[in-house]
């Protein structure tokens, strides 16, 4: 079986005490941070876009960071490195539309599809081969296409709530110009604070909506397997996780020094999202920004403090998942809206540049025209179709793209 083995003993508890420190601390807090913010709105807008309950927000919720935060302090402890797990975003964001033609039972299907897709592809070691299956352009291009629709929702925001979403646009501006203030306070979580304040102030916090508190109960879903889920979403949710995600957590962990072991990531993506399918939570992933801070200093051997603590945040954030629910659902829908398109924007630059940057780039506006247009054909999504047809497009007319 070609899952790694780790370079060293996993450390005993006074070795991971004694490795805890403030740097790591202050890494661990700042990276959960982001993850709770940006992220989550993430969730919401896709989930409440896709005619999702508030309970089914909460329990995906749960399976996104109490799952997946197990699976992190596992990891971080087994191999010594900081290798921290959420869900794929880009996953989650092929979703949304998916939910317009698909029931949820259906998804959670395809999801199921996915890790059982991912889960072979570590164990038998063909990882890299798929990856490389697909030119990362025109999957780049499938993700520009998916990820505009909150580019825009950023937009409207600022449109139709002015006094909320532009002192939260200014603010991550004004954030990301200073890069020293930046590393202390990430422009996400300060456009988050300063629409926090601008709610607060404006008196459009709807308190009714936030007065249920309390421990999460899971919901479990009964899966419904159809083909037309399975063709849509399987391939596509796998792309988003081996190529998008895990690749930029595998490169941002390289950068940083440390050896991640790629079978048992990817095989550890496949089985945990089976679980986490069964309450509604997206397939998982290595995430790339959570695994940069905390890899950003100190010393890398012991990083992997940063990575069992932001795990241990993660499980006290899912099991009261329906407190920050509640709490972000009771703000106006520009709030979340322009938190989502902020969180993305620099995700959405990268998608662009690197669709269009060198090679591959007709498949890739290709890719990105069919998955705008969000036109399924046999029932299936246009995302899928984005890919074939992109790919169709550099192969007949790219071809020398390809003996590059």
């Amino acid at each position: 079986m070609p899952l790694e083995k780790p370079a060293a003993a996993p450390p005993a508890l006074g070795r991971l005490l004694a490795d805890l420190g403030g740097v790591y601390a202050g890494n661990a807090l700042v990276a959960f941070i982001f993850a709770a913010s940006g992220p989550v709105a993430i969730i919401l807008a896709v989930g409440t876009r896709g005619g999702l309950s508030e309970s089914d927000l909460a329990s995906w919720i749960f399976g996104a960071f109490f799952l997946n935060g197990l699976l992190s302090i596992f990891f971080c402890w087994f191999y010594r490195q900081p290798l921290v797990f959420f869900w794929t975003i880009p996953g989650a964001v092929l979703v949304g539309p998916a939910l317009g033609h698909l029931t949820f039972p259906e998804v959670i299907g395809a999801y199921l599809g996915c890790g059982l897709l991912m889960l072979a592809l570590g164990l038998s070691g063909w990882v890299k081969r798929a990856m490389e299956a697909v030119p990362m352009p025109i999957v780049m291009g499938m993700v520009a296409g998916v990820f505009l629709r909150f580019g825009l929702d950023l937009v409207y925001a600022i449109r139709d709530d002015f006094w909320i979403a532009a002192p939260m646009t200014v603010a991550f501006l004004a954030l990301s110009l200073a890069p020293r203030l930046a590393k202390a306070l990430p422009p996400v979580i300060g456009a988050m604070i300063v629409g926090g304040v601008m709610v607060a102030a404006l008196g459009r916090f709807d308190a009714a909506a936030a007065g249920s508190f309390g421990i999460v109960h899971p919901n479990f879903y009964a899966p419904q397997f159809s083909w037309r889920a399975m063709l849509e979403l399987v391939v596509p949710l796998a792309v988003t996780v081996l190529v998008v995600q895990n690749g930029q957590g595998i490169a941002v962990l390289r950068a940083a020094g440390h050896v991640p072991p790629v079978n048992s990531i990817t095989a550890a993506c496949g089985l945990w999202s089976i679980p986490a399918a069964f309450v509604g939570a997206v397939s998982t992933c290595l995430t790339g920004p959570v695994n940069a801070i905390i890899a950003a200093s100190g010393d890398k051997h012991r990083q992997y403090t940063a990575g069992i603590l932001v795990g241990a945040f993660a499980l006290g954030f899912g099991l009261f998942s329906p407190v920050f629910t509640h709490l972000l659902l009771a703000t106006p829908r520009a709030f979340i809206g322009a938190l989502a398109g902020l969180a993305m924007l620099r995700v959405l630059q990268t998608a662009f540049v690197i669709s269009f940057k060198t090679n591959f780039s007709l498949g890739a506006l290709v890719t990105f025209l069919v998955t705008v247009a969000d036109v399924p054909i046999f029932n299936v999504g246009a995302a899928f179709w984005g890919l074939v047809f992109g790919f169709a497009a550099s192969w007949l007319l790219e071809r020398d793209d390809f003996r590059k």
